[in-house]
């Protein structure tokens, strides 16, 4: 074990990728001698040449379609769009050829060996182009799997999934937690499951449910609750596209109440399917309404960003309201 910020652990898990697969390469603004804005790819040009680290133009378009074309050919590209905010100009290529080029040749072809990267959400006063949480966006894209990470150990993990993964993933990481979150990394190669949930405390009165960043301020929610003699279950979701039903509905069934929090807005958010999936699922079991903790329906706010944020005591009160319905 390795004591690791998230950066590093990142950094480690292409470097563990490189190493193991002289197919894998990674690319992307500023990715080269530079290592990226945020550094995560610090070094790999050095160790691995410029054929297989290397920058590209600012064209984020142009990126993922190149990135189609390598993974078509059999090569693992993993392809750093800079600001998760500037995926968008690329929606086109991933969305319409990346998730549907296995499925429209029949299987004949497909671009599996094809993994996104992108830094999202708030938390560093990056104002409204690099503070966005578009994982829903992509949700709705059958054919692409959509990871987030919470911690290093989770970073290193879920990352050398999703590259050895046989479908196209985007890796959304969550970037104020680049250098804030530290722990424990195995050194050695490991994987977690994609589509597979983690539950991390187990209760009996409400479940909490995130990804990414808000699992640290579901921890501190709960702490406040748990002074307040509230039982909490902890979920971690991890995977966005295929997310776990079952492991939510199950939890669901057990405590009766579910509050769900993610950075982005609440009109179309992540959280809006996952409420009307388990109260199908769970409709005879709710104790109270399924309480959704999440950003405003607003640009994101550069002055305003704490008021914007869905923080730790918003989520206590979700907590409160739903276990005292």
């Amino acid at each position: 074990m390795a004591k690791m910020n998230m950066l590093q652990a990142i950094n480690d898990a292409l470097d563990m990728a490189m190493a193991a697969n002289d197919r894998v390469l990674c690319f992307g603004e500023d990715v080269g001698i530079f290592g990226g804005v945020f550094r995560a790819t610090s070094n790999l040009q050095q160790k691995y040449g410029k054929d297989r680290c290397f920058n590209t133009p600012l064209v984020e378009q142009g990126i993922v379609g190149f990135a189609n074309g390598l993974a078509a050919q059999g090569s693992f590209p993993v392809a750093e769009i800079q600001f998760a905010d500037y995926i968008f100009p690329a929606f086109d290529q991933i969305v319409n050829e990346s998730a549907k080029f296995r499925y429209r040749s029949g299987n004949l072809f497909n671009v599996g060996g094809l993994t996104i990267r992108a830094p999202y959400g708030g938390g560093i006063a990056g104002g409204l182009y690099h503070s966005q949480s578009p994982e829903a966006y992509f949700a709705h894209t059958p054919g692409l799997k959509v990871v987030v990470p919470r911690n290093p150990h989770q970073a290193k993990g879920l990352l050398l999934a999703s590259i050895n993964d046989p479908n196209p993933t985007l890796f959304f990481e969550p970037k104020r937690m680049y250098r804030a979150s530290t722990g424990e990394v195995p050194e050695g190669e490991y994987q977690l499951p994609l589509g597979e949930a983690e539950v991390l405390k187990e209760g009996t009165d409400v479940t909490l449910l995130g990804w990414g960043a808000q699992m640290e301020v579901i921890d501190k929610a709960v702490e406040m609750a748990e002074k307040e003699g509230f039982s909490c279950e902890v979920i971690d979701l991890r995977t966005i596209l295929p997310w776990d039903v079952e492991t939510v509905a199950d939890s669901v069934l057990k405590t009766g109440r579910l509050v769900i929090t993610h950075e982005a807005p609440l009109t179309g958010g992540f959280a809006g399917e996952i409420a009307a999936t388990i109260q199908e699922r769970c409709f005879l079991y709710l104790e109270s309404p399924i309480a959704r903790v999440t950003g405003m329906d607003t640009p994101f706010p550069l002055v305003l960003e704490k008021e914007h944020f869905p923080n730790h005591l918003k989520v206590y009160e979700a907590i409160r309201e739903s276990v005292e319905f």
